[in-house]
């Protein structure tokens, strides 16, 4: 959930997730309609797709248990490098870094001072780690990232700027190219997530004719209607059952 998406925009869904699913195996048993019906609002729903599909292998090859190993973590569907070495770290404790958007923009600019690729980035963010209590430290740099090494920093109040190489050296701000910082996206209305977000919460309530479809989308041309729905179908997240749309099961 936390992927693309801000952490406070996160806390109630995942509440309320955790709930209608706490263990893995309750989300493998469930059929995805009911999945993407709780992910409900998140956007991204490829990634309620994916964490069923992941689900399902914990609950057949793991014995619906998450594997602790970030090899092991990196063979689940959905899971990257970031997220299997958060769930490595946070839940068990593993010496790994955990480098996203916000680890990203430290790197480059308080200890390299300059763009770096995905190889450079990671090995600068694993040199970094402490023998000891590494979660903790990876929490830390997420929160300096999120908090204050911001894509427009708060250089003046930041705890590290008098070590850092960026404020020292200056020159043009390297995190905009480093890899692991995110580029900002698109503009989101109007956009086709948009539209595929809509409906999406329509067949929440239920199975959709074409015609209500078309109706609720009248603004939006026909050709696009079409190759929205059918992106859906292509992700799996929707299907047509006798010309009625509806959540995949």
């Amino acid at each position: 959930m936390l992927q693309q998406t801000q952490t406070a925009r996160v806390i109630e869904p995942w509440t309320i997730f955790l709930q209608r699913f706490p263990t893995p195996r309750a989300c493998a048993d469930a059929p995805l309609s009911s999945v993407l019906t709780v992910w409900g609002g998140l956007g991204f729903p490829r990634r309620a797709k994916a964490l069923h599909t992941a689900a399902k292998t914990i609950r057949d090859e793991f014995q619906g248990v998450v594997p602790d190993d970030v090899r092991a973590l990196r063979g689940l569907s959905g899971v990257g490098e970031y997220t299997a070495n958060a769930v490595a770290s946070f839940a068990f404790g593993q010496r790994v870094a955990v480098l996203d958007t916000n680890v990203g923009r430290i790197v480059s600019r308080a200890i390299a001072n300059k763009s770096l690729s995905v190889r450079d980035a990671r090995e600068i963010a694993q040199s970094l780690l402490p023998r000891d209590d590494v979660a903790a430290f990876n929490q830390a740099m997420l929160d300096l990232g999120a908090q204050y090494c911001r894509s427009t920093p708060l250089c003046e109040s930041c705890p590290v700027r008098g070590g850092c190489a960026w404020r020292r050296h200056g020159g043009a701000d390297p995190a905009p190219t480093s890899a692991g910082v995110s580029r900002p996206q698109g503009t989101f209305a109007g956009s086709n997530r948009q539209i595929r977000g809509r409906v999406l919460a329509m067949l929440r309530e239920g199975p959709v004719s074409w015609t209500r479809l078309d109706q609720s989308l009248s603004e939006v041309t026909m050709e696009r209607r079409e190759l929205i729905v059918r992106s859906l179908i292509d992700d799996g997240l929707v299907e047509e059952v006798r010309r009625r749309l509806q959540l995949a099961k």
